[in-house]
């Protein structure tokens, strides 16, 4: 499939052409310059052509700093990664001595380029557009991403560079999709969340900074480990919310909580040196109230000094933080030195499978009777509260509704004691499960 990356200096509008040309809202849209500092990919369509579209970070002079280094590198992976690039400039402006920089700077890449002339609502945008003709890459191409305008003119551009490519070809097949497993990489500022990210993908494809807050969108690359597809999403670190008073702060961790939301897996990373403060368990109480599978990777494994501390010590936060969700997994890494990563890949398939398990009602019943035969519901009123039948009405995670006479009387202590029992019996360590409770109908109510 095509591959078509979005460059030019900060401000242009890259992102909002991006998350036009995908369809949706993906990357993250602010006045600020230098917002996008990784390069992200998503499936995009304009007219009859699908292709993978490339937003990158804004093209500036690398003044030898790490995290401008890092963001043009990002960009240059892009364009080395893109059959074609899109070189977007500010019509409304025209172009700039920096435009002039890195039209030179492309036109030494082998990569083709198309010159889009954004921001040209109404005819705002002609004058900048004739004058960009000077930059030697051809007829700019007038758009306005924000509003929608010029997109067939964009479609006509475009259009020789998709050759072999048929019209309506689909990105991927449905089945592709739903084989894939959505991995959200969560956690606190500064715990090496994109280190391991990279380590896992055995590459820099996330940029790294010991600056906290380098990760602003989440980025989502789709990989394959074990023959498994996975979508692997490195996000922006999550404070505590009294601290957020940034804007930009607050769209990041938005995009954080929806990714949260979005995912299958959660893999939750610690800092070895601060395991399992109140941050992370706010952090893994709201992973499961969403009802995602958490595995919990213990990062910077070798920079601990008393290992058996650090490890009681998390023992003993989630025996009592998170009764919840009894047995989740936590595996010790370290994403700088690459050590343990196949540890955790084999915590995460094992969390996904059991968060996908399927109980038979028959297996149900026969566990619902020895439990209320060893240890009957209490009394309601004075009068048995009769539990009829349980039956599994959904996995991802697991929830089952109990039939019971009074429902509104069954404790809450009674509840955890059949969930406890259903994680025992059925094998369900660590991950969520719901108990729905429905009320019998009376036959002889009318």
């Amino acid at each position: 499939m095509l591959k078509i990356a979005i460059v030019g200096r900060p401000n242009v509008g890259k992102s909002t052409l991006f998350n036009r040309l995908a369809g949706k809202r993906l990357a993250l849209v602010d006045d600020l310059p230098g917002l996008t500092r990784d390069f992200r990919e998503a499936p995009a369509r304009l007219g009859p052509f699908d292709f993978t579209l490339f937003d990158t970070p804004g093209l500036e002079d690398a003044t030898g700093a790490p995290l401008e280094t890092g963001m043009r590198r990002q960009t240059e992976i892009a364009i080395e990664r893109a059959d074609v690039a899109l070189f977007v400039i500010d019509a409304r402006v025209g172009p700039t001595h920096a435009d002039r920089h890195f039209s030179e700077w492309l036109r030494r890449k082998d990569c083709p380029v198309v010159l889009v002339g954004n921001k040209s609502e109404g005819s705002q945008g002609d004058a900048g557009s004739l004058e960009a003709y000077e930059l030697g890459l051809g007829e700019p191409v007038q758009v306005s991403a924000e509003h929608g305008d010029g997109l067939r003119d964009l479609q006509d551009a475009l259009a020789p560079y998709f050759g072999q490519y048929e019209e309506g070809q689909e990105p991927e097949d449905d089945e592709t999709a739903q084989r894939r497993i959505h991995l959200a990489v969560v956690g606190r500022p500064n715990a090496g969340k994109s280190t391991l990210v990279n380590a896992l993908l055995d590459e820099q494809r996330v940029l790294t900074s010991d600056i906290p807050g380098t990760t602003r969108d989440a980025i989502a690359i789709d990989w394959t480990w074990n023959e498994q597809d996975y979508r692997l999403i490195d996000t922006a670190g999550l404070r505590r919310q009294a601290r957020v008073s940034e804007r930009i702060e607050q769209m990041a961790t938005g995009d954080t909580l929806r990714q949260i939301r979005l995912s299958q897996v959660v893999l939750l990373v610690l800092d070895a040196n601060a395991v399992l403060d109140k941050q992370d368990l706010t952090i893994a109480k709201l992973v499961l109230e969403e009802g995602r599978a958490l595995v919990i990777a213990i990062n910077k494994w070798d920079a601990v000094e008393d290992r058996h501390k650090s490890v009681e010590r998390l023992r003993d936060r989630l025996e009592t933080s998170l009764a919840q969700a009894k047995g989740i997994e936590t595996v010790t890494v370290s994403a700088l030195k690459k050590h343990n990563l196949s540890g955790v890949m084999e915590a995460v398939s094992r969390a996904y499978q059991i968060w996908d398990t399927r109980v038979s009602t028959g297996q149900l019943n026969r566990f619902l009777e020895g439990m209320t035969e060893g240890n009957p519901p209490p009394l309601a009123s004075g009068r048995t509260n009769r539990i009829r039948y349980m039956t599994q009405v959904k996995a991802r995670p697991p929830t089952f509704a109990l039939w019971c006479s009074r429902p509104e009387d069954l404790p809450d202590s009674y509840q955890r004691y059949l969930v406890n029992g259903l994680r025992t019996a059925f094998q369900m360590p660590g991950v969520p499960i719901r108990l729905l409770l429905k009320k019998t109908k009376n036959p002889f109510a009318d």
